[in-house]
């Protein structure tokens, strides 16, 4: 029923459906985000953009800051002021760590760059949390495959004893007054594109 209703949202965004096949991901509808790593800062306003397309350091850290809602779409696309905001909706609404959708990624671009990227979040009282572990996309030369990165984007591995060892695993909007996002940790990777697929 969830992925139901999950399959709806996406396919109401007509310009984000494509039946596709090959190189690793699932074929049918899906959404499609582009993150574009550029080598100088984007100036322009770029907040309700409704692009498929988020602009972020090739060198360095940006932020991409998580908002849940009713579909996907990209609210601010210039990451590289320092974080960016995209909107989707709560993958694991019961909070049992089903998903109602799976993220599949790939490295494109000019060879031997990678990208870390950590699922985050900042606390009601301004302290930062981040996952225990990381998802790690490197291009290497060759044709570049998708790979599912459900568990590393859309969950936290976290401390919950205090004895400094992730021992949990959170889902992403599982707090209502925290703010998720993704930290992206850019090492020359000119473009990381995510696609979003229902589950059965």
């Amino acid at each position: 029923m969830r992925a139901t209703i999950i399959f709806a949202v996406l396919i109401t965004v007509a310009a984000s459906v494509a039946y596709a096949t090959g190189h690793g991901a699932p074929s049918g509808p899906h959404y499609n985000l582009n993150i574009i790593g550029v080598p100088k800062d984007k100036k322009a306003d770029m907040t309700d953009n409704q692009g498929h397309r988020i602009f972020v350091k090739l060198e360095g850290k940006s932020k991409i800051l998580l908002q849940e809602g009713d579909s996907f779409q990209v609210l601010d696309a210039n990451g590289t002021k320092g974080s960016a905001k995209f909107q989707m909706p709560d993958p694991d609404p019961f909070d049992d760590l089903v998903f109602d959708y799976s993220i599949y990624a790939r490295a494109l671009g000019t060879p031997l760059g990678w990208v870390q990227v950590t699922t985050c979040y900042e606390d009601e009282w301004g302290d930062q949390y981040c996952s225990g572990d990381s998802l790690v996309l490197e291009r290497n030369t060759g044709r570049s495959k998708f790979v599912d990165v459900s568990e590393e984007l859309l969950t936290l591995f976290v401390d919950t004893d205090g004895d400094g060892v992730a021992d949990t695993r959170i889902g992403i909007f599982d707090e209502d007054l925290w703010q998720y996002f993704w930290d992206y940790d850019n090492h020359g990777c000119k473009l990381v594109q995510l696609r979003f697929y229902p589950n059965d």
